[in-house]
């Protein structure tokens, strides 16, 4: 389990993914080397690393949320070939290892290539028996807005010098701005380490550190660019790990999903298409606390008319579309 420091260190790296790590330890009162140390441990043992990411909107992406049912001897090699493509996030081992679940990234104009998963690869795997693909048309809670239980560790003033700073140069005001083509090679660089530093960038990109701050700052000031944090959500207590399908009346949805984003046992909430209409994550203690939230909490919304439960057996891919490498047994933060 983690201590105070881990906790708050991960609750500052959740302000701002690329604070420095002498900014992080004025809010949290230890030295920067403390903080440095905590750092490196956490991304031993907890799976910690942060992540530039693209908001899908502006980058101009379509995110689906695909289901497939899968012959069990041949579901983790699946969920493993799904992992490694660079166009998915979030691969879960759902259901008792008969289903995989995967976040897959398409261009909004509908490119041929951009649609490849959808329309070619998954048809031609021999070993699924359902497919089922849920665009993702509204975010509730995920992406730039964190699951509670790893983001309070600090007080209002830790969080104020954390967010409270000027820009690199001392003088640069950041103009947001959209992604462009020109951008492709500090994102991926972004997606492998979020902080990467602006000479490693520069490197990545072929600019110059001083381009690299701007654009970056630029990128982030329109919300176009934000970083996670994925971790091992075990190290919080968690141990049972849950989707909730549900189908809502869609005069109740906006409102039966803005009081799912307030509960803290939820990292993810999401409006769909199809069959049922919204969908979270839960992230509990262990199935008695699953079965008191889905009674006592869930079951307290009559807009719900239905819901199905499936269980998360493994999470074989965080937030970014690019892993660095596959761990059997390696669970991250949702």
């Amino acid at each position: 389990m983690l201590d105070d420091l881990d906790r708050a260190l991960i609750h500052a790296l959740h302000i701002d993914g690329r604070a420095p790590f002498s900014r992080i330890a004025a809010a949290l009162d230890v030295s920067a080397q403390t903080v440095a140390r905590r750092y490196r441990r956490l991304r031993a043992e907890a799976s910690l690393r942060v992540v530039g990411l693209s908001d899908p909107h502006r980058a101009g992406q379509t995110q689906w949320l695909v289901r497939l049912t899968v012959v069990a001897s041949s579901a983790r090699d699946l969920a493993y070939a799904l992992a490694r493509r660079p166009d998915t996030s979030w691969v879960k081992l759902a259901s008792g290892g008969t289903e995989v679940v995967a976040v897959v990234h398409a261009p909004t104009d509908s490119s041929g290539a951009g649609n490849l998963l959808l329309l070619h690869d998954i048809p031609r795997t021999g070993a699924i028996t359902a497919v089922s693909a849920h665009c993702l048309l509204h975010t509730y809670l995920g992406g730039p807005t964190n699951w509670r239980r790893s983001a309070s560790a600090l007080d209002e003033r830790q969080q104020r010098v954390l967010r409270d700073h000027e820009a690199a140069d001392g003088s640069y005001v950041p103009v947001p701005r959209q992604l462009a083509d020109s951008d492709a090679g500090l994102l991926l660089a972004l997606q492998q380490d979020g902080r990467a530093t602006h000479a490693e960038l520069a490197q990545a990109t072929g600019w110059s550190p001083v381009t690299v701050a701007r654009r970056l700052a630029d990128l982030r000031a329109g919300g176009t660019v934000f970083f996670d944090v994925e971790v091992d959500a075990g190290h919080f207590g968690v141990n049972t790990r849950a989707l909730l399908w549900m189908a809502v009346r869609p005069a109740h949805l906006d409102r039966v999903a803005a009081t799912l984003a307030s509960h803290d046992e939820l990292a993810f909430v999401a409006a769909t298409t199809g069959p049922t209409n919204l969908v979270a994550q839960a992230l509990c203690r262990d199935p008695a606390d699953l079965h008191r939230y889905l009674v006592h909490r869930l079951g307290s919304l009559d807009s719900v008319h239905a819901l199905e439960t499936s269980p998360v057996l493994q999470n074989l891919k965080a937030a970014s579309p690019i892993i660095s490498a596959i761990r059997p047994g390696a669970w991250h933060r949702h």
